[in-house]
Parts: C-alpha cells; sequence; structure tokens
C-alpha cells in the first residue's frame, strides 16, 4: 500500500517501483491526487501514525507487505510493516539503519562497493550506524542538522573526484539518500531501496520485523526518542534561549532519572565526558546545540 499523502509523490514512485518489477500497488485513493491543502490528515509528515490513518485503514483490508508513506515534496518516507494482526511503524533511525547495512552487505556481496566507502549521517541521528559502518570498513561521517550537509559532503568528494565513494546517508526524520545525482534527501529512490531490501528479506525467510530484531541483536539495542515543543514569538524565543542557556552552564546529574555521562556543546566546541573529566574539541561549525 502506497500513501503520497496528497502531494508529489505519486507518479515517480509508483513509476520506479514498476521498473523493479512491483507492480501490486494499492495507492490510498483519498490521498492519491494532490491538494494542496492537505485535507486528508492533520500534518502531512510520516513521521507521524495520525498521518497515516488512511494508510493502515487500507492495510487491515489489503494485507500488504508494506506500507509506504512519502510526504508532500516526496522527499522523505515513512514505512509500516506486518507484525502478527497489526502493522508497526519503524522509526527514521531504524530504516536509514537497516538501508545501510542492506547497501553495505549487498554491495560487497555484488562486487560494487567503491573503495574507502563513506556513509554520512547528522549529529542528531543514531549512533548504532557506527557500529554497522565499522563492521564493514564504511568511513562515517557526522554532520550538523540539515539534509544540506550531508549533500556538502558529497561535494567535497565529488571536488576530488571521488564522488563514486559516497553510499548513504541519512538522518532520523526519515530523510534517505543512496547514491550522489541529488544534493538532497530522496524519497523516491529510498522507497525504491525498502521495496528492494523488503522483497530480498522475503526471499530468505525473514520479515523486515525480524530483520530490525537481528540488527538490534547483533549490534546492541539503541533507545532514541524524539520530543518537539514548540516555542512561539518573543516570549517562546526567551524561553528557548534561558533552556539553553541551563543546558550550556550547569552541570545536570541526571534528566528525567536517566544518568547523564557527557555532553557535546556545539556552541563552545567542546565535548565533556563527566565520568573521566576530559574534554575534546568538536570540529564541526558552531551551531547552538547541545
Amino acid at each position: 500500500v502506497y500513501t503520497p499523502l496528497n502531494g508529489a509523490g505519486n507518479k515517480p514512485v509508483r513509476r520506479i517501483l514498476k521498473e523493479i518489477g512491483i507492480n501490486n500497488v494499492v495507492v490510498v485513493k483519498e490521498q492519491e491526487m494532490p491538494d494542496g491543502n492537505f485535507t486528508t490528515c492533520p500534518y502531512p509528515n510520516p513521521e507521524i501514525k495520525e498521518a497515516l490513518h488512511l494508510g493502515l485503514e487500507l492495510c487491515k483490508t489489503e494485507k500488504p507487505d508494506l506500507l509506504l508513506a512519502t510526504d508532500p515534496d516526496s522527499d522523505r518516507v515513512g514505512i509500516a510493516v506486518p507484525d502478527g494482526d497489526n502493522y508497526v511503524l519503524f522509526t527514521g533511525n531504524e530504516v536509514g539503519a537497516m538501508l545501510l547495512e542492506y547497501i553495505c552487505k549487498e554491495r560487497i556481496a555484488a562486487g560494487t562497493m567503491p573503495a574507502n566507502p563513506v556513509a554520512v549521517k547528522t549529529i542528531v541521528t543514531t549512533d548504532l550506524v557506527k557500529a554497522i559502518a565499522a563492521k564493514y570498513g564504511v568511513e562515517l561521517r557526522e554532520v550538523l542538522t540539515g539534509f544540506k550537509f550531508i549533500g556538502e559532503q558529497i561535494g567535497f568528494l565529488e571536488a576530488k573526484g571521488e564522488e563514486s565513494r559516497y553510499i548513504f546517508g541519512f538522518e532520523e526524520s526519515y530523510g534517505y539518500l543512496a547514491g550522489s545525482y541529488v544534493r538532497d534527501k530522496d524519497a523516491v529512490v529510498a522507497s525504491m531501496l525498502i521495496c528492494e531490501m523488503a522483497a530480498f528479506y522475503r526471499s530468505q525467510g525473514i520479515s523486515l520485523v525480524q530483520a530490525r530484531a537481528k540488527m538490534y541483536s547483533d549490534y546492541g539495542f539503541y533507545c532514541n526518542k524524539l520530543d518537539t515543543f514548540t516555542f512561539e514569538g518573543e516570549t517562546g524565543m526567551k524561553k528557548m534561549n534561558a533552556i539553553m542557556d541551563t543546558l550550556r552552564n550547569e552541570k545536570l546529574d541526571a534528566v528525567a532519572g536517566l544518568k547523564v555521562i557527557g555532553k557535546a556543546d556545539y556552541k563552545l566546541s567542546v565535548k565533556t565526558d563527566y565520568e573521566s573529566g576530559k574534554t575534546e574539541e568538536l570540529t564541526l561549525p558552531k551551531s547552538n546545540v547541545i
């Protein structure tokens, strides 16, 4: 089942799936055609379960192997997969990590892995991919939040005639890019790769839920949780600044009952290990991020 969430993905996503032999695609009718008012869901963001409501309802009758949902400009994609009688959503971190491992494993098997391969992630994206990259001998580069910084790394490689070294980049907010053909995230090719990966595991008698469980078993369990807060107007800006000042200037021993073991301050360009007391310089451009 596929939903473009009334955005631009309908034709390109369906075309690329057809070209790789996936013809049994059922589209959510209410969300098939472009509609700039996005009246079929509260907010057309594939990260949000409410946006996938119509797709999940269709899954109850169609029983597909996969639900794909692309955002309005078709540069991000979310998925839901069957797990018993229900469908579960995967996070952007999980899909990105699984895609990186799939790309590494299969390109090595096919003999198409470039020498000195490079993958790129943002600083807020799961560290699970560090373990995956290390296993397959991939150089993992970390950049500030925003896909333009991933594109910048491709540009650096291209300037040296080495763009083929880039194999994959992603951020936790459902944006993925495999290949140096553009400098932004791309839900069209990402949708193709997700379907290809699902078909591969299915051919091995493994579901995506089982493949995810094996990934965690192999590399360890990583817990990631995203909370979004809105601060409106001048008052909101003052409140944000006060929160950042507190985090920057005070040593917090615990947050929500969880022990704090260190802090990385990208504005001061310093990372502190609270247990050893050691500090190291952060070399990324300065940014008001902690």
